[in-house]
């Protein structure tokens, strides 16, 4: 299975914000944003020339590190996204967010979309009751996502609970139950993820 390995504090200094890659870590002064917040690199601390084509680049690398895609994945999701209805952003985003894993990780079931990949990978939770272990799996609304019985990771998963402030308002959790359902499909002033997707489309519309 490919995946990204290049370190995650470096993904978030080349953003220049937290990406929440980590989990626990991003919350505490080890934080690398709070010890060097330019880029990395030997020329982090120059001057970059900023041009139109590198705000949407650093858009689209920005969403692609966010949810823990690699090129062709988000490349992908984008082509879905121009052949549905509606505003091609905002479908991206919505299927970004109905992905399984961050399902997992918005419920607070995982301490970060790294943890909650390896944990649907691994086939710890149920969706309506059957096992998933497809992390790219699309939810819809009314699913049910648990862990399983006699699961492992039960413990993992409560203490990422702990860590959880408020779950999405297009979600419901039950902490104690382990429990989770998919109310309806997520707008787009209910997404806090930190891009802006118009200069992802238009970067890709080039």
């Amino acid at each position: 299975m490919a995946r990204d390995r290049s370190p995650k504090c470096k993904q978030c200094r080349r953003e220049g914000m937290k990406l929440f890659l980590k989990g626990e870590r991003c919350l505490t002064e080890k934080c690398a944003i709070e010890r060097r917040s330019y880029p990395p690199g030997e020329h982090g601390r120059g001057r970059i020339k900023q041009s139109e084509y590198l705000l949407q680049l650093r858009e689209k690398q920005k969403a692609r590190r966010y949810y823990g895609l690699l090129e062709t994945q988000f490349r992908t999701y984008y082509a879905k996204a121009t052949r549905q209805g509606g505003v091609t952003g905002e479908n991206l985003l919505r299927m970004l967010e109905t992905r399984l894993d961050n399902v997992v990780y918005r419920l607070g079931f995982a301490a970060s979309r790294a943890q909650a990949r390896q944990l649907v990978r691994h086939g710890h939770f149920l969706v309506n009751g059957r096992r998933v272990n497809i992390p790219s799996y699309q939810v819809k609304p009314d699913d049910v996502v648990t862990l399983k019985n006699g699961s492992s990771a039960a413990q993992l998963v409560r203490d990422a609970t702990d860590l959880t402030a408020a779950v999405a308002p297009w979600l419901q959790a039950d902490h104690e139950g382990l429990t989770g359902k998919v109310l309806k499909w997520p707008e787009r002033q209910e997404i806090d993820t930190p891009v802006q997707e118009q200069l992802i489309v238009e970067l890709y519309s080039k």
